[in-house]
């Protein structure tokens, strides 16, 4: 289902279509707003400013920043001061300084109050839809159906952001392996610590290859010890994870694995269904919760549900609860609740 004023939006979007690209020469600056450590909303962000650029304006400054699921307020309005502001792969926001809008979580919306907001708008630039595995996908979808911007440049991209977000590798073992460029480039976006990084990688996605782009000195430059990070990681929770009532628990507080690969844990347990996660950064406590990519199970528990009760967020098969980072033992306790509904739930519905 596309959720987005769709009375009003047929027509506009034949007029948006057709229209002539402006020329206009004016200091223009959009803000774009994405899903930070994300490679999805890395290249969602990229991917929207090759299709303004293409089919809005020509003549205009991008700015990037990215945004954390985090404890407390998401936004801070005084942030969004670009002429237009986007967000993408990212919570609604329901502001008048917001422009634009493309987000693919079931858990879009902070409150009721937020998702009445955006079922009133009718600027045909705000879309919504839970259904799509990618944020970078969904919005492809749109710019070439609503607004004429052309695929055919972008497919590579597109395409592996809906195989990273999507989790749609063919085993555990290939997405822990890490041998395609992209999985590389989402590494090093899960992992780094610098605030350029990311920006640096936007301006490129969506223009140049991604085996060009995981060959760039800083990229390249970052794979060795990330590669090195990334095996001390495995071994890491292979030591303090454990599978019990096919659902996995791991506790890396005591590690600094902010960023770690989210198929390790489905590497190292195959009988798994699900995993519970607690992870700890310098701004929250996190608990991951995920499902199996290759669980033969097809009665799932909806993980967003059961984060959103937390005050978290994501979707159906995936999804994270962050808490202040002084709440470490509420964060283990809403954890250990968490675990027992999914063993109960296994009991339940697996068979087991």
């Amino acid at each position: 289902m596309l959720l987005s004023h769709l009375s009003a939006a047929k027509d506009a979007a034949r007029r948006w279509g057709t229209r002539q690209v402006s020329d206009w020469k004016g200091n223009v600056v959009i803000k774009v707003f994405y899903h930070d450590k994300c490679f999805d909303g890395a290249c969602s962000a990229s991917l929207f400013t090759r299709f303004y650029r293409e089919r809005i304006r020509r003549q205009v400054e991008f700015e990037y920043q990215g945004l954390l699921h985090r404890a407390g307020a998401l936004f801070n309005l005084d942030d969004f001061s670009g002429d237009e502001n986007a967000i993408v792969d990212f919570k609604y926001l329901a502001s008048e300084r917001l422009t634009w809008w493309f987000d693919h979580h079931e858990s879009a919306f902070l409150t009721d109050a937020d998702r009445e907001h955006f079922e009133r708008e009718e600027s045909n630039r705000k879309f919504f839809d839970p259904d799509f595995k990618s944020c970078t996908k969904f919005l492809a979808t749109v710019a070439q159906s609503r607004f004429g911007f052309d695929l055919e440049p972008v497919a590579e991209l597109v395409e592996w952001a809906d195989i990273v977000d999507g989790a749609s590798y063919e085993s555990a073992e290939v997405a822990v392996a890490l041998k395609e460029p992209a999985m590389r480039i989402t590494m090093a976006i899960e992992a780094n610590q610098d605030e350029t990084f990311v920006p640096r990688l936007v301006e490129l996605l969506a223009y140049r290859p991604l085996g060009e782009i995981v060959e760039l000195p800083f990229v390249a430059g970052q794979m060795g010890p990330l590669l090195e990070r990334h095996e001390r990681s495995i071994e890491i929770i292979r030591k303090h994870s454990e599978c019990v009532e096919q659902t996995i628990y791991f506790d890396v507080t005591g590690y600094d694995l902010e960023g770690y690969n989210k198929f390790i844990p489905y590497y190292l347990h195959p009988e798994s269904v699900y995993s519970v996660g607690l992870s700890k950064s310098s701004f929250r406590v996190k608990i991951s919760l995920g499902s199996n990519p290759w669980t033969p199970e097809t009665k799932l528990i909806n993980l967003a549900k059961i984060c959103e009760r937390y005050g978290g967020g994501g979707h159906a098969r995936v999804g994270a609860i962050s808490f202040p980072p002084g709440e470490f033992a509420k964060a283990t306790e809403a954890a250990g609740e968490i675990v027992a509904e999914l063993h109960e739930w296994a009991e339940r519905h697996h068979g087991r």
